[in-house]
């Protein structure tokens, strides 16, 4: 015959009155405090949340067109005001080209790519040579610059492709177009200063200039946007230069 056993499990927190009398004389550790369900709170409702400047920012294009016609909206100037400008900065930004790389371009590109692309369009072209060092300094500057600055276009072509029998002494060279039409020209690495950082290569490009475009405004201003951002990374590099140079002092 089969020998069953049964285990019995009393009500959590429950006890014995041995237990008890065990735990007063040390016998068994203090009986733990029963669990309680967490109190119950309602998730809360979206539509019942405060809306302000933020909540507005969040939405993409399409939402925003959809609250056209929410009566909350209509009871706020405000907020319907700035849902309206929201919905044109989107607007104005997704009409702004956008490349994102240094694009490999031959000279029978070169018309097509850099001549004729739209006015409003600037094109910073890098002309080099495989195996020089300077060559690569600048380059990976403007790898870096063409991923920030999106709305401007960077193209790079052989030097000798673009102008036939072009020196070596001269490259890197940049010739900056805009309108179908030469804008500037960098001959050598020594342009852009005694160090070569996308920072000084940024600061020399929108001297006179917005060539430098990152996607979300035009002319003056994103010269503006770009210089003093460029100002704050430049900071914020020299600051974390000096501190580095702090620490390995302090530890010597």
């Amino acid at each position: 015959m089969a020998d069953y056993h049964f285990v019995y499990k009393d009500v959590e927190g429950a006890s014995t009155q041995w237990d008890d009398i065990q735990r007063k004389l040390g016998n068994l550790p203090e009986k733990p405090p029963p669990s309680k369900p967490p109190p119950f709170a309602p998730s809360p409702d979206p539509d019942s949340l405060p809306k302000d400047k933020s909540w507005i920012d969040e939405k993409t294009p399409e939402e925003l067109e959809d609250l056209e016609d929410d009566p909350d909206l209509d009871d706020d100037r405000f907020l319907e005001d700035y849902r309206k400008k929201r919905l044109a900065e989107m607007r104005e930004a997704a009409k702004v080209i956008r490349y994102g790389s240094v694009i490999p371009i031959s000279g029978s590109d070169f018309v097509r790519e850099v001549s004729q692309a739209p006015p409003e369009v600037w094109v910073v072209v890098v002309l080099y040579k495989d195996g020089i060092a300077e060559c690569g300094v600048l380059m990976s500057c403007l790898e870096e610059l063409a991923t920030r600055y999106p709305g401007t276009k960077f193209v790079k072509i052989i030097s000798t492709d673009c102008i036939p029998n072009y020196p070596d002494r001269n490259v890197p060279t940049i010739l900056v177009y805009n309108n179908g039409a030469v804008k500037d020209n960098y001959v050598g690495l020594q342009s852009f200063g005694r160090r070569c950082t996308p920072e000084g290569v940024a600061l020399v490009l929108c001297q006179s200039d917005p060539v430098l475009n990152d996607g979300q405004s035009k002319g003056d201003a994103s010269r503006k946007a770009v210089i003093d951002g460029v100002r704050k990374k430049f900071i914020e590099k020299v600051v974390t230069e000096h501190e580095d140079d702090d620490d390995g002092s302090s530890s010597d």
